[in-house]
């Protein structure tokens, strides 16, 4: 398959210093609509594009509050640091609706028995446009690269830290 053969950093590589591929990124994106030049389209628009989940990636939605809890901020640029420290993979802020959520993008074969709702098959996402900043959804960590996705097992731990925290303050 030729996402296998998709250039990824190395080891011993700091992906947040190697400058993003922005092109191959959004393409790979788009391909996750059944037909990509309509995406490609409607980030030109739009800003933003609506992508089935079920395909390239699935998204566990996670309360605001949860987030902001377990990074022990609500100042986006705090969040932006420690998700992306801890996640190592894209996220993307729901501004639209009140509540705020996060929706962590994860491979769509990815184990997850959390609480939080996992968004995949029959789902869509509003995927902002890679650089482009949105009142409806933007990247808080955008992607590093084409097909980098979430670790549910780092996001378990991620909310596990949230819930600890949230019994010690009781």
């Amino acid at each position: 398959m030729a996402e296998s053969m998709v250039p990824r950093p190395g080891p011993g590589s700091s992906a947040r210093e190697q400058a993003p591929d922005r092109g191959a990124i959004a393409d790979w994106l788009a391909r996750a609509h059944p037909r990509p030049r309509e995406a490609v389209a409607e980030w030109a628009n739009r800003g933003v594009s609506l992508l089935p989940l079920g395909v390239r990636f699935d998204a566990v939605r996670v309360p605001a509050a949860r987030i902001h809890s377990a990074v022990c901020s609500e100042d986006p640029k705090t969040v932006a640091a420690a998700l992306d420290d801890w996640l190592c993979g894209p996220v993307v802020r729901d501004l639209w609706a009140s509540s705020g959520d996060y929706y962590v993008l994860v491979a769509p074969e990815a184990e997850w028995n959390g609480e939080e709702q996992r968004l995949g098959k029959g789902s869509f996402l509003v995927v902002p446009r890679i650089g482009n900043l949105s009142m409806i959804t933007h990247w808080v960590v955008p992607p590093r690269y084409p097909g980098n996705l979430c670790s549910t097992a780092r996001l378990r731990a991620l909310l596990t830290l949230a819930d600890v925290l949230r019994t010690v303050e009781r």
